[in-house]
């Protein structure tokens, strides 16, 4: 979408949409034609890109407009994006920014916040930013619950995985399908998930007997 913010109708113009991946490297590019838009006027339209990579973020320049229109300024804000537990992959709009808790720009608009965080259900989180609103703002995201227990080590360390057996002497976890054995002296700390028990298993009917 383009707004009109020039105090004029434009009558024509038109713009260069250069697009870059995450390197800043420029990976392609495409065209906006627009014209009779009036004063304060915001049209919607859709635009044909060809890209060499996936884009991250995109920039307008002039190509063909009316004289004494000023530059195309894109406005953009800073917020903190946070996350509990942190440490979570934060994506913008469908784009990895880096892992919370981390400091986005954000531009005026509609946008989607995802968080994945191995060990933890993903979410999203719907974001709007407003014309007037300023930098400094932040967005904590609490992920959901953990799908694997939780073992805290001494050292600091954290395993997530499933807890297989508890002795006196060793603690097994079976982390990504391996079973890895531990001094039972090691471990601070034990979180456990929640399970469904397994039904009951069905049992035979006996010989000679009948339903109705």
């Amino acid at each position: 979408m383009v707004k009109n913010l020039w105090d004029k109708v434009v009558p024509s113009a038109g713009f260069s949409l250069y697009l870059f991946d995450k390197n800043k490297v420029r990976v392609g590019e495409g065209y906006i034609s627009l014209s009779n838009v009036g004063i304060g006027e915001t049209v919607k339209f859709q635009v044909s890109m060809d890209t060499s990579g996936v884009p991250l973020t995109f920039a307008p320049s002039p190509r063909e407009v009316p004289a004494g229109m000023g530059p195309v300024v894109v406005r953009k804000v800073s917020i903190t994006v946070n996350s509990i537990p942190q440490g979570a992959l934060v994506k913008l709009d469908g784009a990895e920014v880096g892992t919370s808790p981390k400091i986005v720009e954000v531009s005026v608009g509609k946008h989607r916040l995802e968080f994945s965080k191995e060990g933890f259900n993903s979410g999203t989180f719907p974001l709007e930013i407003g014309p007037n609103d300023t930098s400094g703002g932040s967005v904590s995201y609490e992920l959901g619950s953990s799908v694997h227990d939780t073992v805290e080590l001494r050292d600091g360390s954290v395993l997530n995985g499933d807890l297989e057996s508890v002795s006196s002497t060793d603690v097994v976890v079976r982390i990504g399908g391996k079973d890895t054995k531990y001094d039972r002296n090691q471990v601070k700390r034990i979180l456990l998930v929640e399970r469904e028990s397994p039904g009951e298993p069905l049992r035979p009917a006996a010989q000679g007997a009948s339903a109705r």
